[in-house]
């Protein structure tokens, strides 16, 4: 029995000898790793201070700074640079300081995972150690410094009708109210200028739905190279000709806008800026058709015809429009007419409301 007693004894001891030893090394690896941080220390600091010193040289080339103001600069970030390091070796210090003190058994141990600049760290810990680590470093994106281009989904809507040759917009044989246009699309927008945004050229591509509802319960009619208007047999609950165009719009916007800068961007805002633009679109016909609704014999009828009706397939014309930040009034007019080889020009003109989102 004694026997035993001894050997659990010393079998005890071993594994307390072997737990002691063992909590040494994670001692000495916790201030290893300390001392290899603070070594590092100077060299992050460095590396961070070229990245500053290139970025003041940058907005000095651009004319944004004077010389003695980058000058100026340069010295600041130097000055600021050396107490990062002096701090960051402070703080390693007391912290090795603090483990050796108390031989790796202090209450709150304090490890710092010093990185660059603008990096983040993400680290799993077992046991105080490290076994898996994220560096954001390596996933970054410079931001860009002078962003030139930006992009606006846009759609608008209101009042279509038609210019006759010869005629006033009261002549016109569309009903004023019901005869209405759609358009929807995707511009981009430039700054013409290096250092200034006053002015801006905008281009892009829009899908035009162009309405027309004759009066005096009249349809369109093809008759030959002519579109004709005549009188529908049976009262019409609606008649309405529409035409689908693909353009390609471009304009050139003026207007005053909102200057953002800093060390890393330069932003131009035109939010709730008074804006107008001028130009033009071409671009194709990619559709006619003619909707009637009707009662004959008591049946309810719904006839959708999608034909040529001698629309033009060219489609080109001015266009502009005026406001205050994305809410504009807009205004189109095609050059081309509706119905070629028509013995009278009619052309397509619209007035509504433009959104820039």
């Amino acid at each position: 029995m004694k026997r035993i007693s001894k050997v659990f004894i010393l079998v005890l001891l071993a594994l307390i000898a072997r737990q002691l030893e063992g909590q040494e090394r994670k001692y000495e690896k916790k201030v290893a790793r300390l001392q290899i941080q603070k070594e590092k220390i100077t060299d992050q600091e460095k590396e961070a201070l070229k990245l500053e010193i290139k970025s003041i040289n940058e907005r000095l080339e651009r004319g944004s700074i004077t010389e003695e103001e980058a000058n100026s600069l340069k010295e600041e970030a130097a000055k600021k640079r050396a107490l990062n390091i002096e701090n960051r070796v402070a703080i390693l210090e007391n912290q090795i300081s603090l483990l050796e003190r108390n031989e790796g058994k202090t209450l709150v141990l304090l490890e710092a995972d010093t990185l660059a600049n603008d990096q983040v760290r993400l680290d799993l810990t077992v046991d105080g150690e490290s076994i898996f680590g994220i560096n954001s470093n390596r996933w970054r994106r410079d931001i860009k410094y002078d962003r030139r281009t930006y992009s606006d989904f846009v759609f608008a809507v209101g009042l279509n009708n038609a210019l006759i040759e010869g005629q006033s917009l009261d002549d016109s044989p569309y009903r004023i109210a019901g005869s209405r246009f759609f358009e929807m699309g995707w511009q981009w927008r430039t700054r013409v200028f290096k250092r200034s945004n006053w002015l801006r050229f905008n281009y892009g591509f829009s899908f035009q739905f162009n309405g027309l509802k004759p009066e005096d319960n009249q349809f369109f009619v093809e008759n030959g190279n002519q579109t004709e208007l005549q009188e529908f047999d049976v009262e019409l609950d609606k008649s309405k000709l529409r035409m689908d165009n693909l353009v390609f719009p471009v304009h050139l916007e003026f207007g005053p806008s909102r200057l953002y800068e800093s060390e890393e961007k330069i932003r131009y805002s035109i939010d709730r800026q008074f804006r107008m633009g001028i130009g033009g679109y071409g671009g194709f016909n990619i559709g006619t058709r003619q909707k009637l609704k009707y009662n004959r014999n008591g049946d309810d009828v719904k006839d959708k015809l999608k034909r040529d009706y001698n629309t033009s397939d060219l489609i080109y014309g001015l266009s502009g429009y005026a406001g205050f930040g994305g809410i504009l009034l807009y205004v189109k007019y095609d050059l081309n007419p509706i119905f070629r080889d028509a013995e009278v020009d009619q052309n397509n003109i619209s007035v509504g409301l433009r959104f820039d989102l």
